[in-house]
């Protein structure tokens, strides 16, 4: 019987946008499943200082597009989701398209667990949802 391959990716979605999606697409090719990693509130207020949309309202939104089979909260209390890959053990780590090896706490855990690391996943970045909020706000 032939082992399903898990895809991981991981972000605050907050909000979701174009790009986002663009890399669950091209994500759920890489494998059968695509588990997105979702961060916490707390992820989102210490890495940009506040939060759009609270946690499970991103998590009902994620659940609902086609490409992702399941949300799995990010259980990390840095701004990593090292631990979270520890205990999923995906295939595949997609990382989107802002992405690198030195701006990837990740890739060390991946190394050890032989998680592979995709990098470029979606393309190249298009939108950031920061940005998208400061646009709302002015």
């Amino acid at each position: 019987m032939k082992k399903v391959k898990i895809v991981a990716v991981s972000g605050g979605y907050d909000p979701v946008h174009i790009g986002h999606i663009r890399q669950f697409k091209q994500a759920k090719k890489l494998g059968d499943k695509l588990y997105v990693i979702l961060n916490s509130d707390r992820f989102l207020i210490e890495k940009k200082g506040f939060v759009f949309m609270p946690f499970k309202e991103r998590k009902e939104i994620l659940e609902s597009i086609r490409y992702v089979n399941k949300v799995i909260p990010c259980i990390d209390k840095d701004q990593s989701v090292c631990k979270t890959l520890m205990k999923l053990k995906p295939d595949i780590f997609a990382k989107g398209g802002d992405r690198r090896k030195k701006n990837t706490p990740e890739v060390d855990i991946c190394r050890r667990l032989g998680i592979r690391i995709v990098f470029g996943v979606g393309g190249r970045k298009i939108q950031s949802s920061t940005n998208l909020v400061k646009k709302i706000k002015t």
